[in-house]
């Protein structure tokens, strides 16, 4: 059996999530707590506190949102190696979810990534004026149409937005000034598209919106130390395995401004002999959309107690 672990990004954070946990296993509770305690040590602020009790507003702010996904991915990564769980062939993450993915492949230090984290979400943040971003997912139509769109929009309003998510067949995610994203999902709506959503996330991410971010975020990560991965990581930005600590640092650049190309990474983890896929991290987003690449590969949300000890049970 070769199996590879997922991470989620943005998106899956919910008020609550991992709360049940604790009381339901004494256990995994204290691997939760103690991984929160060092984050909220990392960050100066009481992080659990805000992904337990809200507001749901503060928890949506990307700034702190991407330090609490990450220390989720790996609070739940911690039990998995604490019950004697298989160890993945490779890892893999959406977006944020690719940071959660190099902590556990022990590419950074656990503390460093919140910083990084943390200081990511401020600078993508300050990239855009509150308002000025957007996102939208777009549905059943097919990438090429979905580029052809974003391009006709900004070439007629003279703003960006742009195809970021290749999530799945027929979802396809856009970012943008919120302008143009409402203009390209008017559009989508007149053509093919069987619907459009527009996501509940602070900041354009993916696009060319965040060229400033990144080149902020290039020289904070010269500032934290990388080592070579002890379990392969496949990124986002060019669907490939680096080991060179320099090239997984350009690619986490990069991955700012350029899309996610999901299903290339979920056929690639495929092609590489994957045969059990785990998402590990609140919710089951990524487990939707794998099922819609390939409806063949078993996915397994590993969220709460139930799922995670089903997963081990299927996978010892």
């Amino acid at each position: 059996m070769s199996i590879a672990f997922i991470f989620p990004g943005q998106g899956s954070q919910s008020i609550g999530m991992l709360g049940t946990i604790a009381d339901e296993n004494p256990g995994y509770g204290e691997i939760i707590t103690s991984t929160f305690q060092q984050a909220s040590d990392a960050l100066g602020y009481d992080l659990w506190e805000i992904t337990q009790k809200g507001p749901e507003s503060k928890l949506n702010s990307t700034s702190i949102t991407q330090p609490a996904m990450l220390s989720a991915g790996y609070a739940l990564w911690q039990i998995w190696k604490d019950k004697g769980g298989i160890i993945p062939a490779v890892l893999s993450g959406h977006s944020l979810g690719e940071y959660t993915a190099l902590v556990c492949a022990e590419a950074i230090d656990f503390s460093d990534a919140i910083d990084l984290v943390a200081s990511r979400g401020h600078y993508m943040q300050d990239a855009v004026e509150s308002g000025e971003g957007a996102m939208a997912a777009i549905l059943g139509m097919d990438n090429d149409d979905v580029i052809k769109l974003c391009e006709e929009v900004e070439k007629t309003s003279e703003r960006v937005v742009s195809a970021v998510n290749f999530n799945a067949p027929g979802q396809v995610v856009i970012a943008g000034h919120a302008d143009a994203v409402e203009q390209a999902m008017t559009l989508a709506k007149k053509g093919d598209a069987k619907k459009t959503v527009k996501l509940p996330v602070s900041v354009p991410s993916h696009c060319s919106l965040m060229d400033s971010a990144a080149v902020k975020l290039a020289k904070k990560l010269q500032t934290i130390n990388f080592e070579r991965p002890v379990i392969p990581v496949i990124n986002n930005v060019h669907v490939t395995i680096e080991n060179d600590t320099d090239s997984i640092r350009d690619s986490l650049v990069k991955q700012l401004y350029k899309p996610v190309r999901w299903v290339e990474v979920v056929n690639k983890m495929i092609s590489e002999g994957t045969d059990q896929i785990v998402e590990c991290g609140p919710g089951k987003v990524l487990t939707s959309l794998n099922k819609r690449i390939n409806r063949q590969m078993p996915v397994h949300p590993m969220f709460d107690t139930a799922t995670i000890d089903k997963a081990f049970e299927e996978l010892s």
